[in-house]
């Protein structure tokens, strides 16, 4: 994706500009484009905790570019990793990234370069898998995708929505399901805009009517973004995932996931070893401002759920596609 700004210039949705780490604040689409800026890495924090960025790999890019900018500002390296670990839990490219630039800048590579490097390996990576991806999906195919795996989560071109980008480049006629994605509408804001921009036919589903058009055999192929896979071949991914992977079973349908090896964690067995990150009770209770539920009421959030492999027809990541249970080719 390109996001059209002010005199049609094209940017990314997160990059490193005149000392300040820049985003697209995801918070506010699709009511409004505005570019929030990181001036040191509490700030990058913030970024990161609150949601002005998500999706595993574009929170890994702001962490990365976050590490660069406190090298130059003098902090203390040890003391912003720790920090921006403890942001999210569960999406394993934060770890990754701010591992990556520790030890860039433990062997004195310039820390702008190490962070533009890998912003760019992401972003390619995310471009093979929509190469990858894309033989997968048959002209006329209708999709489902949950939650918002695109340029908004990932930098350019997406995970999940990738293959999708690029069918539709080809010429081939698609249609996609979006889910939702309560509590946060993650795909009723972003992936829908992101595939207005593109021109791709589509329709906003509420998250409880997956079933209902994939027993009228509506659903060709569902493909699933993730933030942490295990060796396994288990998936951590948005809340809600599970069940859509579980009714694509019943119903015949292939599920696939769609990851960079950056959300690959070999030192993990299983899913049962993934720390799954419980936000505020307010995203379930209050749509804005408006409460949804009765005052004194409590709610529970989880934001994540995990996929057991059983599940998952394949992982396609930037090496290839692989069954879960191989996924270990992916990173050897």
């Amino acid at each position: 994706m390109r996001v059209k700004v002010v005199e049609e210039k094209h940017i990314k949705s997160v990059w490193f500009e005149e000392g300040r780490v820049k985003m697209i604040d995801q918070r506010k689409i699709p009511e409004k484009l505005e570019i929030f800026e990181a001036k040191n890495y509490k700030e990058v924090a913030f970024s990161i905790k609150e949601m002005v960025v998500r999706g595993a790999p574009a929170i890994g890019a702001v962490a990365a570019y976050g590490m660069a900018q406190a090298k130059i500002q003098n902090e203390d390296i040890d003391v912003v990793s720790r920090t921006l670990k403890s942001t999210r839990p569960t999406a394993h490219d934060l770890f990754f990234a701010v591992n990556y630039m520790v030890d860039k800048i433990k062997s004195n590579v310039e820390p702008v370069k190490a962070a533009e490097d890998y912003v760019s390996m992401i972003v390619n990576q995310c471009k093979q898998i929509g190469i990858n991806g894309e033989k997968l999906i048959k002209d006329g195919y209708r999709i489902l995708t949950h939650c918002n795996a695109g340029a908004l989560a990932t930098v350019d071109y997406g995970t999940a929505l990738a293959p999708i980008r690029i069918a539709h480049e080809n010429g081939k006629r698609i249609f996609v399901f979006v889910d939702e994605t309560r509590p946060r509408l993650q795909g009723s804001r972003l992936t829908s805009w992101e595939l207005l921009n593109e021109g791709i036919e589509h329709a906003i589903i509420s998250d409880n009517a997956a079933g209902y058009f994939m027993k009228k055999g509506e659903v060709d192929l569902a493909i699933v973004g993730a933030d942490r896979i295990a060796s396994n071949g288990d998936v951590a991914n948005k809340i809600g995932t599970y069940e859509k992977a579980v009714l694509a079973r019943e119903n015949g349908i292939p599920f696939y996931v769609a990851a960079p090896i950056s959300t690959l964690d070999m030192t993990i067995k299983s899913g049962d070893d993934i720390v799954i990150e419980e936000r505020t009770e307010d995203e379930v209770l209050y749509l804005g401002n408006f409460r949804l539920g009765p005052k004194g009421v409590h709610a529970r959030n989880p934001a994540f759920d995990v996929t057991p492999a059983r599940y998952i027809t394949g992982i396609i990541t930037d090496k290839g596609i692989f069954k879960p249970s191989e996924i270990s080719k992916a990173v050897n």
